[in-house]
């Protein structure tokens, strides 16, 4: 199976969950797809067979200690699928979280759904963009619920 083909299919794996995610949050099979981990877990078991089956293909001087080592491993697709795969799942799994964290504070799921875009298009952004908005109307409740 070619690095292409993996990458093609583990995109496309992670649409559902993150249109779950936007427009059905409360839906039990959301909460089973995303947030018990059925989808991560499924990434991350690719992101497992890619790291092994590529044991033996190391590219010289790749590794983790530096720029330049890491562009090394990546210059072998099947770990750089194995790398956007960790993105892929990691994100959805940040995007679950943030729409639980969200019920769980009555955050008006609207106000998240922006949140979730930049969470699945540029991960830690998206993150930070919820942490504030959580901030902001934790705050704005607390202020209000003071003033009654």
């Amino acid at each position: 199976m070619s690095a292409e083909f993996i990458f093609s299919v583990c995109n496309l794996l992670i649409l559902p969950g993150w249109l779950l995610l936007a427009a059905l949050p409360r839906w039990k099979w959301t909460l089973t797809l995303i947030s018990a981990g059925v989808i991560p877990f499924i990434l991350g078991l690719v992101y497992l067979g890619l790291v092994l089956s590529q044991l033996s293909a190391w590219p010289e001087g790749g590794g983790f200690g530096s720029a330049a080592a890491v562009a090394a491993l990546f210059s072998n697709p099947y770990i750089l699928t194995g790398g956007w795969v960790h993105y892929l799942a990691f994100d959805l799994f940040v995007g679950s979280w943030e729409v639980q964290d969200a019920q769980r504070h009555n955050i008006p799921h609207w106000m998240v759904v922006p949140c979730l875009v930049f969470t699945w298009l540029f991960g830690p952004v998206g993150l930070v963009l919820y942490l504030s908005l959580r901030t902001v109307v934790a705050r704005r409740f607390t202020i209000y619920d003071l003033a009654r």
